[in-house]
């Protein structure tokens, strides 16, 4: 896990429906976008998060992928990118999402697909999984217990070029030179 939580001056891959959002007049998103700027510090963290973040390595490690590199950030200034890498062995991504067990998904959400796309793009690697690991009651409160490898879900995602280059780097290059500016968006 990154240690460093300053969000200011970069955008990451978790921020892909902030940055696609259709509307920027919303109270969260100008807070996000405060955070952005480094007038506003979230200090957001719900048992769920905590859970998630101490599960994450053991549960990549549990994957046994040769030569896997965890917390592995790539940076591209030009786009004001920061995109932390849950999990990778210099050919495939490994993003890490929990999620209680009594609460199973339908399908993998939209947003961590879109999250992975941004990663994907970032890092050149075009290889992609999601792993879900569903948590059961105990987990939550004992980070100390065992991964149970039966739970781990691989989902691949593949890369989608014309989401990227169409939809995302357009209105990211936007709001990158806005937040260069240390001004509001004007025209996205």
């Amino acid at each position: 896990m990154i240690a460093d939580q300053d969000r200011s001056g970069w955008f990451g891959a978790s921020d892909v429906e902030k940055v696609l959002a259709k509307n920027i007049h919303t109270k969260t998103w100008e807070q996000w976008w405060q955070e952005k700027l480094g007038i506003r510090r979230s200090t957001l963290t719900t048992p769920a998060m905590a859970a998630g973040t101490h599960w994450e390595h053991k549960i990549l490690e549990a994957l046994n992928v040769p030569g896997m590199v965890l917390d592995r950030q790539v940076l591209l200034p030009e786009y004001l990118l920061r995109v932390n890498l849950d999990g990778d062995n210099g050919d495939c991504i490994y993003e890490c999402k929990t999620h209680a067990a009594d609460k199973p998904w339908k399908a993998v959400p939209k947003a961590y697909i879109r999250q992975v796309q941004v990663q994907m793009f970032a890092s050149g690697i075009r290889q992609a999984y999601i792993v879900e690991y569903p948590l059961v009651a105990a987990e939550y409160d004992n980070f100390f217990l065992p991964v149970d490898p039966g739970r781990i879900m691989r989902h691949p995602v593949e890369y989608d070029h014309q989401f990227i280059q169409g939809e995302y780097l357009p209105r990211l290059a936007a709001l990158a030179r806005d937040l260069k500016e240390g001004r509001f968006p004007i025209g996205i």
